[in-house]
């Protein structure tokens, strides 16, 4: 059985999950605005400005706020009764918040360091897609997992059935 937060810390965690996720979709859309402006203006000044400014989201912002949202969901799944591998739409929250900020680091940070070197040599912005389809890409996850999120989908997986099981035969015998 697992340990299980008290209220109030139960309370403080999901508070804290919430502003984190919050900033973590409100920095993408952020992104994607910046990534939008250097895609689509003719000024040299504006692309550059537009791309430095996404470094700094993504260097200095994006990662804590994607480490504290995994950090709050797994002490919430693993300190309450909606577990982690339980119910479907948690499970697939954890794995879609993994997934995004593996891709963080691995593919949107790299792409707007690629476009703000390439900018700064003053050359023109190599690649729309290095500055669009990360924020687009996340942008869409974090709404999908914003919905399930207050939908809760798609019943127990079947760990979740396997634990339910005994405690529904207990009340049955009661």
């Amino acid at each position: 059985m697992n340990p299980k937060l008290s209220r109030p810390a139960r309370r403080t965690a999901l508070v804290v999950h919430v502003i984190a996720s919050a900033s973590w979709l409100g920095l993408t859309l952020g992104l994607l605005a910046l990534g939008t402006t250097a895609a689509t203006t003719g000024s040299a000044v504006t692309v550059e400005a537009s791309v430095r400014a996404m470094r700094l989201f993504a260097d200095w912002l994006l990662l804590p706020v994607a480490f504290l949202t995994l950090l709050t969901g797994l002490v919430l799944s693993l300190g309450t009764a909606w577990g982690l591998a339980r119910h479907r739409w948690v499970y697939t929250k954890f794995w879609l918040t993994l997934a995004t900020t593996t891709a963080t680091v691995f593919a949107l940070r790299p792409g707007v360091n690629a476009a703000v070197a390439a900018v700064a040599a003053g050359g023109p912005l190599p690649d729309a897609g290095d500055v669009l389809f990360g924020p687009v890409v996340s942008l869409s996850a974090y709404v999908f997992m914003t919905v399930i999120s207050v939908l809760k989908p798609w019943g127990l997986t079947r760990r979740g059935r396997r634990l339910r099981a005994p405690a529904r035969r207990t009340l049955q015998d009661a």
